[in-house]
C-alpha cells in the first residue's frame, strides 16, 4: 500500500503541475500577459510547484531531511538526469549570452546554498535573504530583456509556448490551474506519508529518501518539459527550464521553506550530498563553456554520474 500511495503521489504531483502551469498560461495568453511574464514568472515558478509543496509539507511535517533532500536532489537530478537524458536523445544547444548572465545567478545561488548548508540550519532571516534574491532575479531579468529583447527573452516566450496546449478559454483556464494545484498540494502530502514510512520500514534515512525518490518525483515536470522542447527542437528551452529550475530551488523553495519554519539540514547532506551538487553544477559549467552546446556523449556521462551517485547512496544505505 505504501508504494501505492508513493506512486499514486508522483502521478498527482506530475499531472497537477502539468495542469497548473497550462491552465495558468491559458489565463494568462486570455489576459494578454507578456509571454516572457508568462514564461519567466507562470512556467518557472509552476514546474517548481512540486518541489515547494511537497519542501513545505515535509517540513511541517517534521521532516527537514526530505525538505532541504528535495530541493538538494533535485537540483542534481536536474544537471545529471534531466540534461543527461536531453542531450542523449537531442544534443542541447546553448545561447551565449543568455547562459553567461543566468548562468552566474546559478553559480551564486550555489555557492550561497552550500555556505548555508554548512551552516547546519536554515533560519528564517537566511530565509527571508533566499527569498528576495529570487525577487531580485526575476524582477531585473524581466526589465533587462523587455529592454534589450535579448536571446533569454525567447527562450521565455518559447517556454510559454511550449506549455500553451490546446486553446483554453479563461475560466478552463482558471478551473485547470485550480485542479492542479489542488492535485499537487494532495500529491505531495501522499508522496511524503509514503516516503516517511518507507524509509522508516527499510531503515533508510529520511536524506537519502528525499533525495532520490522524493527528488525524482518532484523533478517530473522538468523532464516531461525538457523531453517536450527536444522533440520539438527546441533544446535551448529544456536548458534553460534546468537553469531556471535550479535557481528557484535554491532562493525560493529552500527559502520560503525556511520563513515557514526553520530547517536543520542532515549531518550526511553536509558531508557529501551538497558536495555532489556543488560538482555536478561545475561540470554543468566545464561542459557548457567547451562548445556551448552538451552532444550526446556529454549527455551520456551525465547520465552515469548520476548513476554512480544514486548508487553511492544505496550502498551507504545498506
Amino acid at each position: 500500500m505504501t508504494f501505492v500511495l508513493l506512486a499514486a503521489g508522483l502521478v498527482l504531483l506530475l499531472g497537477g503541475g502539468e495542469a497548473l502551469v497550462r491552465g495558468a498560461v491559458a489565463m494568462a495568453h486570455r489576459l494578454g500577459v507578456s509571454p516572457v511574464v508568462a514564461g519567466l514568472v507562470i512556467v518557472g515558478f509552476g514546474t517548481s510547484s512540486p518541489e515547494l509543496v511537497t519542501s513545505l509539507t515535509a517540513a511541517l511535517a517534521d521532516a527537514p531531511a526530505l525538505a532541504v533532500g528535495n530541493v538538494v536532489g533535485s537540483n542534481i537530478c536536474n544537471i545529471l538526469l534531466i540534461l543527461g537524458v536531453t542531450a542523449a536523445l537531442f544534443p542541447v544547444d546553448i545561447d551565449r549570452r543568455a547562459f553567461l548572465r543566468d548562468g552566474g545567478v546559478l553559480a551564486g545561488a550555489t555557492a550561497l546554498a552550500v555556505t548555508v548548508v554548512l551552516v547546519g540550519t536554515v533560519t528564517r532571516p537566511v530565509g527571508l535573504v533566499l527569498v528576495a534574491a529570487v525577487v531580485v532575479y526575476v524582477v531585473y531579468t524581466y526589465r533587462a530583456e523587455r529592454r534589450a529583447h535579448g536571446p533569454a527573452e525567447v527562450v521565455y516566450s518559447e517556454e510559454a509556448e511550449l506549455k500553451a496546449g490546446p486553446t483554453l478559454g479563461l475560466w478552463a483556464g482558471l478551473g485547470a490551474a485550480l485542479a492542479g494545484l489542488v492535485a499537487v498540494v494532495v500529491g505531495a502530502d501522499l508522496l511524503v506519508d509514503a516516503a516517511t514510512t518507507l524509509a522508516r520500514a527499510a531503515g533508510v534515512s529520511e536524506a537519502v529518501i528525499g533525495l532520490t525518490v522524493v527528488a525524482l518525483g518532484t523533478s517530473l515536470p522538468e523532464l516531461a518539459t525538457a523531453v517536450m522542447a527536444g522533440l520539438k527542437k527546441q533544446t535551448e528551452v529544456a536548458f534553460g527550464n534546468v537553469v531556471g529550475s535550479n535557481i528557484f530551488n535554491i532562493l525560493f523553495i529552500l527559502g520560503s521553506t525556511a520563513v515557514v519554519t526553520p530547517l536543520a539540514v542532515p549531518p550526511e547532506i553536509i558531508r557529501f550530498d551538497v558536495w555532489v551538487m556543488l560538482a555536478a553544477t561545475v561540470a554543468l559549467f566545464v561542459v557548457v563553456v567547451s562548445g556551448f552546446r552538451i552532444t550526446r556523449r556529454e549527455g551520456v556521462a551525465l547520465l552515469a554520474a548520476y548513476a554512480l551517485y544514486v548508487g553511492v547512496l544505496a550502498r551507504a544505505s545498506l
